[in-house]
């Protein structure tokens, strides 16, 4: 059963059964035998087709924005901002996917020589709920460029977003069974996986779910992509600009109620600018307007779910239990709700939940520190490695630290964010494989060697 409750007043919006193992097989099959005729499409009608899908998106940015504030509670400003970066995202492929797929001459000995890249076939995308909309889309649009066919499992509390992606896509290509969204249950992933005409898995989630479909693929010999947790630092030194690293922060830590992969969570202060940075978090913490998403007014929202607000709690609780002091008080205070308010923990050592595991909400631990070696090493004393924040006026010591930083990316004087420009991806625990720009249209094709003596 997938339902869509409504996480701010937690009523049941739409109710869907889960689809059969025929329905799900039938599925299957239908992306199979459009792929034969859809990878056959120009790449320029294709092209047109992925301009026509960001031009819906601007022109009913309200409409999906709302079904993202009922369905998972985010607020009505991130929510179109997010339908927007997926109408960017859009442009982006289309203007680019010509020089990305266009066959490349290797100067050798041979009369001619050249990589062709051509598409795999059916790819399943495994998707989170914390961005429904932009998650699916950074993975489908390259994908389908390049010529495959998609089928895109939702989170099971997002089912209503999962099947406006669908009817999206299919109105822009006019033909059913390019991209398909099934709703299956966890059970049923191996055998999709499985199925002889599955040629690759695209997952952004939890560890746990990684670690499984990567077991999956790996003993099927499919093709995988793993976009996974994260636990960014946010190191700030001495020189930095501290309101700016303080307003940037706290925006990176309380984007989407904290449920964001790369937003920071550790913050890694130096020890004389650590009390002032701490204060400035408290001060907006204390200006945020709890409330219903919807509204204007409102600047944080609930969490997605009850049981992710108290997961977050127990982290938290156990955390103090072994010794974490509460900078600032918060908590899921309203056990009947899905709020959960903002909170600062400090003294956090390693062996505790704060330390050692993604805190998927908007809490914030802060470690302060002595010297530049010392905040690398905290940093990179994590089994996550997806992203990371430098804050410094020195530019020659802070890309220094950017590169001794083992994670995917790195802003500097800035927050990590995922732009279609860039790869983004992680090391470690946080995945493998890289979504958008050439390396993410690049992930699911064939890279075809041809030489002519």
């Amino acid at each position: 059963m997938f339902s869509s409750v409504n996480p701010v007043t937690q009523k049941v919006l739409m109710n869907y059964d889960s689809m059969s193992s025929d329905q799900i097989v039938l599925a299957i099959e239908t992306a199979d035998n459009v792929f034969r005729r859809w990878k056959k499409i120009p790449l320029e009608e294709r092209v047109e087709m992925i301009k026509s899908i960001g031009k819906a998106l601007r022109d009913k940015t309200e409409e999906y924005a709302i079904l993202l504030t009922k369905e998972m509670g985010k607020l009505k400003a991130e929510a179109e901002g997010e339908i927007l970066k997926c109408a960017w995202l859009c442009d982006y492929y289309a203007e680019n996917a010509q020089n990305f797929l266009a066959p490349e001459v290797i100067d050798t000995e041979y009369s001619k020589s050249y990589v062709a890249y051509q598409p795999l076939g059916v790819i399943l995308g495994i998707m989170p709920w914390n961005y429904p909309f932009w998650q699916s889309f950074r993975f489908a649009v390259p994908a389908l460029l390049a010529g495959n066919t998609v089928l895109l499992k939702p989170a099971p509390n997002v089912p209503q977003s999962g099947i406006a992606l669908e009817y999206i896509f299919s109105e822009a290509f006019e033909r059913k069974g390019v991209f398909q969204t099934i709703l299956a249950e966890v059970e049923d992933i191996p055998s999709i996986i499985n199925h002889p005409m599955v040629s690759g898995v695209s997952l952004t989630g939890s560890n746990k779910a990684g670690s499984a479909v990567a077991s999956q693929a790996g003993t099927a010999i499919k093709k995988c992509l793993l976009e996974l947790g994260g636990s960014d630092p946010f190191i700030v030194l001495e020189d930095a600009d501290l309101d700016k690293a303080v307003d940037m922060g706290f925006a990176s830590r309380m984007i989407n109620c904290g449920q964001t992969c790369i937003s920071a969570k550790r913050f890694i202060l130096h020890e004389k600018i650590a009390d002032r940075f701490i204060n400035g978090l408290k001060r907006k913490i204390d200006s945020l307007t709890q409330g219903d998403p919807a509204d204007p007014q409102t600047s944080i929202s609930v969490m997605a779910r009850k049981d992710l607000a108290e997961a977050l709690q127990i982290q938290v609780d156990n955390s103090v239990t072994m010794g974490a002091n509460i900078l600032h008080n918060g908590g899921h205070l309203d056990k009947k709700s899905n709020y959960f308010h903002p909170m600062i923990l400090g003294n956090v050592k390693k062996g505790m939940p704060a330390y050692e595991e993604e805190l998927f909400g908007p809490v914030f631990t802060v470690f302060m520190v002595k010297s530049e070696k010392e905040a690398i090493d905290i940093a990179n004393d994590s089994i996550y490695g997806l992203g990371a924040s430098v804050w410094s006026e020195d530019q020659v010591a802070a890309e220094s630290i950017a590169l001794e930083l083992e994670v995917g990316a790195v802003a500097i004087n800035d927050m990590v964010k995922s732009d279609p420009r860039l790869p983004f991806g992680g090391v470690n625990q946080s995945g493998f494989g890289r979504e958008l720009a050439l390396e993410g249209m690049r992930e699911f094709v064939n890279i075809k060697s041809v030489v002519l003596k």
